[in-house]
């Protein structure tokens, strides 16, 4: 199977606010906007893509319907610092504070209108212990 995009839809109950939501604080654009589905990506790479789903509309199946829970998002971003500093100013719930985890990222955690949560992370130098664990070439540099 050759895979030539991969994105993740987030079921919502209030498209516009969540697109909104990842437009203002993300800079992602709108591609295709409905009032049932908004298909975003992120300004100058168009390999990060992002919708958003009216999590009742009949293109899911009924067993399915419902909205986004148990979900992390993961934003690798080159100055964490720089962001958290963004979050905060624009009033962003900070669930996990800022800071540098043994296993290779410095990071916080923030959520977006639905609960969903969204980890922002620049990498960072593991331990040795963690180091080991990485496949060759896969470390952060």
């Amino acid at each position: 199977m050759k895979v030539s995009s991969y994105y993740p839809v987030l079921m919502t109950g209030d498209v516009a606010a969540t697109a909104q939501f990842y437009r203002t604080h993300f800079g992602f654009v709108a591609l295709f906007t409905s009032d049932w589905y908004v298909h975003l990506q992120l300004t100058g790479d168009a390999g990060v893509n992002l919708a958003v789903l009216d999590g009742r509309h009949e293109t899911i199946p009924e067993a399915g319907r419902g909205t986004a829970t148990g979900l992390l998002l993961n934003f690798e971003v080159d100055d964490v610092d720089a962001v958290h500093a963004r979050m905060i100013a624009a009033g962003l719930p900070i669930l996990r504070s800022l800071r540098d985890e043994a296993f290779g990222q410095r990071h916080f955690i923030t959520a977006d209108p639905n609960g969903v949560l969204i980890d922002i992370i620049t990498p960072i130098p593991p331990s040795g212990e963690f180091a080991a664990q990485y496949a060759d070439g896969a470390l952060p540099r």
